[in-house]
């Protein structure tokens, strides 16, 4: 059956139209419990949904929704190693990655959980070799600059938590992270680094990612044209990667290859090897913090009622909010400059993993998915958009991101941050209606009162920690990933594939064929063949790095 057809998604309709007229600021006057009922304490966090728009028999039918869906038997078989990306024939095995139990975990005949030790292990080493400076280049320096070359899955986590973790890094080993095809993002680094002292970190599954393998083999110029010597290679590259072939071709040593699988999906990847550059900015101890935070969550996401589980109850009201409220987009609002790149990684996280219109069964559908997710640091977003929160007519529920203490003691900085966060979710929340408008205006100003009347309603939910540390910043992103999990089950969707990403990649390769080779058999539209011509008549050779 059609899911807008079931019983429960007809239920969940009629409850949100008996529910036009709710209003938050009415339901926090009456009842002065709200807050109690509807926020979770659970170690460093502190989770608040008060002032989303629901009420006991919104979350009652969203929890039966998740029962339809059959949410703890696909839990079963994400953490067991089921073949739950059946389009790619895949395991979708990140919590192995960070898992600290006994537990065995087969999958094809190997044991998961053992492999994945052997290249922990093997990560711990190297960069014990790193940081004591047993490791050196081919002057016989020591290595004190990492340039890992990724994209995507590959670029995101690991750049997001470096800088997020700032207070964390080794103060002798400096990390940068290139991800874009505009030359510009590699020139501006190799311009500040010694190609004596700098190991490049190559980071994609299949080595054949034409973004990361562009930038590679410049960077591999650049720094050969240094050493002179291919031979040196060895010293200054390594890879993260499942193709031993082409890692090999490209020049690097395969012993200095670090391994992850097929099992693992690119935007789930930082646990894994894809975290070697983050571990070498901030030493495999706090690397392995990290991975601890995110199995505290996948205990609680695994373990705890639906009713008291925040990945859940984030994912139902995210449903709750696209599907019946009509919100086409959640900002993200984090209310620290540290994780000011959490928005952009959770944008793949989310809208590559469930922005989808064909189910499970290669069905098209018809209900809405993933909204789009935008956001940035919340107190420079108050002179931005926030106005449009405040007062258009478009619906965009917020997810604030806050944190107690600062990692750094600047008097009467971070009282006033979190009392910009907390007054702008709470004016979100109220609004101001024209009676409380015109008690602030003088008399001759009373026509102005229209001009300041807030509908308010709008809804938050806010995640505040005390602290930011690898800990709590591992179990806030599992929390996203388990989330997505649980959205990707009831809207029936595989959310570890990415189909829609293909075409692009093969037209880019045709564009390319023609600009380079001249190869006209590719056929394009007019004004694709226009753009090409424009380009290929002013376009002027590349500079050597």
């Amino acid at each position: 059956m059609k899911l807008t057809n079931t019983t429960i998604w007809k239920q969940l309709e009629e409850h949100a139209l008996a529910m036009s007229s709710f209003h938050l600021r009415d339901e926090f006057d009456k009842d002065d419990k709200r807050f109690e009922k509807y926020s979770i304490n659970l170690n460093n966090l502190l989770f608040d949904y008060s002032k989303q728009r629901i009420n006991e028999d919104t979350i009652s039918l969203l929890l039966q929704l998740a029962e339809y869906s059959n949410l703890e038997k696909w839990q079963d078989k994400l953490f067991k190693g089921d073949k739950i990306n059946h389009t790619e024939n895949r395991a979708v095995l990140h919590t192995a990655l960070r898992s600290f139990s006994e537990a065995t975990i087969i999958v094809d005949k190997q044991n998961v959980k053992g492999n994945v030790e052997v290249v922990l292990k093997k990560m711990e080493t190297f960069i014990e070799r790193i940081h004591s400076g047993e490791w050196k280049g081919y002057t016989g320096k020591p290595i004190d600059t990492i340039v890992n070359i990724g994209i995507g899955g590959s670029d995101l986590g690991p750049k997001m938590l470096y800088k997020a973790l700032k207070p964390y890094h080794d103060p002798k080993i400096h990390v940068h992270f290139i991800s874009n095809l505009d030359g510009a993002d590699l020139a501006d680094c190799i311009a500040h680094i010694n190609p004596e002292t700098t190991l490049f970190t190559i980071a994609s599954k299949t080595f054949t990612t034409l973004e990361t393998l562009q930038n590679a083999h410049t960077a591999r110029a650049w720094f050969l044209r240094h050493s002179g010597d291919e031979s040196t290679i060895a010293k200054h590259f390594v890879a993260i990667s499942t193709n031993k072939e082409s890692v090999s071709k490209f020049g690097i040593d395969t012993e200095n290859m670090f391994e992850f699988w097929d099992w693992v999906g690119g935007r789930f990847s930082l646990w894994s090897a894809i975290g070697l550059p983050l571990a070498l900015g901030i030493g495999m101890e706090h690397f392995n913090s990290l991975r601890e935070g995110a199995f505290s969550a996948d205990i609680h996401f695994k373990a705890t009622p639906f009713e008291e589980n925040i990945p859940v109850l984030m994912a139902l009201i995210g449903i709750w909010n696209r599907n019946f409220l009509n919100a086409e987009t959640l900002a993200v609002l984090p209310y620290d400059h540290a994780l000011s790149k959490l928005p952009d990684f959770l944008q793949q996280l989310e809208m590559e993993s469930n922005g989808k219109s064909v189910d499970r069964d290669g069905n098209f559908i018809h209900y809405e998915t993933n909204p789009v997710l935008w956001g940035a640091t919340g107190n420079n977003g108050q002179h931005a958009f926030f106005q449009l929160l405040h007062q258009s007519n478009t619906l965009v529920p917020i997810d604030f991101i806050g944190v107690v203490n600062s990692s750094y003691s600047l008097k009467g900085h971070q009282q006033r941050l979190f009392s910009n966060m907390t007054a702008q979710a709470e004016a979100l929340m109220r609004g101001k209606n024209e009676d409380e408008a015109l008690k602030e205006l003088k008399t001759e100003e009373k026509h102005l009162a229209s001009y300041k009347v807030f509908k308010g309603n709008v809804p938050s939910s806010t995640l505040l920690f005390k602290h930011i540390t690898p800990h709590s910043l591992g179990m806030l992103i599992a929390f996203y990933e388990h989330k997505v999990f649980v959205q990707g089950v009831i809207w029936n969707l595989n959310s570890y594939d990415q189909w829609g990403v293909e075409l692009g990649k093969k037209l880019a390769n045709d564009v390319l064929n023609d600009l380079v080779n001249n190869d006209k058999s590719n056929k394009h539209d007019s004004s694709t063949e226009g753009l090409m011509s424009y380009f290929k008549s002013n376009f002027m050779d590349d500079i050597a790095l």
